[in-house]
């Protein structure tokens, strides 16, 4: 994969940019974490980014999911079916990952937001990925335990609803660092905005709830932030949650 896609943001944590979307890799030994996976058709380039790191599918010990769009569980159930590696998400997007309801910005409201710039093209890109497809997971599992996860990188689950009612970031304490997904971003092809925000209204299901769970963002210690789309950002995750809500008043 192109060189500049494997960001190496700690030991034993990457983020790795895919075609429109972002995921991470959480690496103990010859042991991985999955968080997120990209579009459909992102499918090469999360192979290629195990690889890059020396690492075979097999090797994934579990796929968490920050939430349940077809941007960020593309391969999930690839995963799964194949190398039999569980999927793990908050139990309020279980029955959204399986698709029993599908709370995603429609065709409809693309539409009526064509004129605004970026939109079309991220459209167009987004159907020849599989933003439309049926990826749903047959076998999601809500979280095991409360707290601390017992897989490589020791994430810890953050309920951070408002993009999706299950939404989830993921905290790395001893790093220092969280896993935002689409609770906090830094850029979005949608957006002229650069550095920390919401994304725009459209993608939301619940906007005040999006608003709230930067409140819960802001409580996390934690000076790196790894979006679920843009570049790392570095520096206090309180700041950046403080500057995208200023953003949105």
């Amino acid at each position: 994969m192109r060189e500049d896609a494997l960001v190496h943001a700690a030991t034993g944590v990457h983020l790795v940019h895919g075609s429109n979307t972002n995921w991470v890799i959480l690496t103990d030994g010859d042991a991985v974490t999955l968080i997120d996976c990209g579009y459909p058709g992102d499918r090469r380039q999360v192979l290629e980014s195990l690889a890059d790191l020396g690492h075979a599918p097999d090797a994934v010990e579990a796929v968490l999911i920050t939430h349940a769009h077809n941007d960020h569980i593309g391969s999930a159930e690839y995963l799964s079916r194949t190398f039999d590696a569980p999927v793990f998400l908050h139990e309020a997007e279980v029955p959204h990952a399986r698709r029993e309801f599908l709370h995603q910005v429609s065709i409809g409201q693309v539409l009526m937001n064509g004129w605004r710039p970026g939109v079309l093209p991220w459209a167009v890109h987004a159907l020849r990925s599989g933003g439309t497809a049926d990826s749903r997971i047959t076998r999601p599992q809500k979280f095991p335990v409360a707290g601390a996860l017992d897989l490589p990188g020791r994430p810890v689950p953050v309920h951070t609803p408002g993009h999706t009612a299950g939404h989830c970031s993921y905290h790395l304490p001893d790093k220092g660092i969280l896993i935002s997904g689409d609770a906090l971003v830094s850029g979005h092809p949608t957006s002229r905005v650069r550095g920390p925000q919401l994304l725009p209204t459209m993608f939301d299901a619940n906007r005040e709830h999006a608003v709230a769970s930067l409140d819960v963002i802001e409580q996390l210690a934690a000076d790196i932030m790894l979006p679920g789309h843009g570049p790392i950002h570095r520096g206090s995750v309180h700041e950046a949650a403080r500057r995208a809500r200023e953003l949105t008043s």
